[in-house]
């Protein structure tokens, strides 16, 4: 859904470094700012570590935020911080960025894991073959 085409990166000296494997997760999320302003946003993708959020503002690198998670079923409220944004592009308005999670309670870390458990046990659905849709 969201174009994140990497040469419009605002960060230039940004490099993919992950250390955990991450997947295709569309989620209706809220994003709080320090200052108490939200931004409503869509999940593209989940990890263990972090997430990839689209919004209609962009929220600047270095950001602090508090990120409400819902799929449907259930809901999560995480601190993260932004460590990447850009545009994503083709005149939709639509911003793109990573959010790396902070220090989880017990209980959010255990909603985090259970999503991703759900995640890797589904085949994939743009491949056509039985593997998650991983990305790295």
């Amino acid at each position: 859904m969201f174009h994140r085409p990497e040469k419009h990166m605002t960060d230039a000296s940004y490099t993919v470094k992950r250390a955990s494997p991450r997947f295709s997760f569309f989620a209706d999320a809220e994003v709080t700012l320090r200052d108490g302003s939200s931004v409503r946003a869509q999940l593209a993708e989940l990890s263990s570590g972090g997430c990839y959020i689209g919004a209609l503002e962009p929220i600047p690198i270095r950001t602090r935020l508090r990120l409400c998670i819902h799929d449907g079923f259930s809901t999560c409220e995480v601190h993260g911080k932004v460590i990447y944004m850009h545009s994503g592009g083709g005149g939709l308005g639509i911003f793109g960025m990573g959010v790396v999670f902070e220090e989880m309670a017990a209980e959010q870390h255990s909603t985090i894991e259970a999503w991703m458990r759900r995640l890797a046990a589904r085949p994939s659905q743009t491949s056509g073959n039985s593997l998650p849709q991983i990305r790295s």
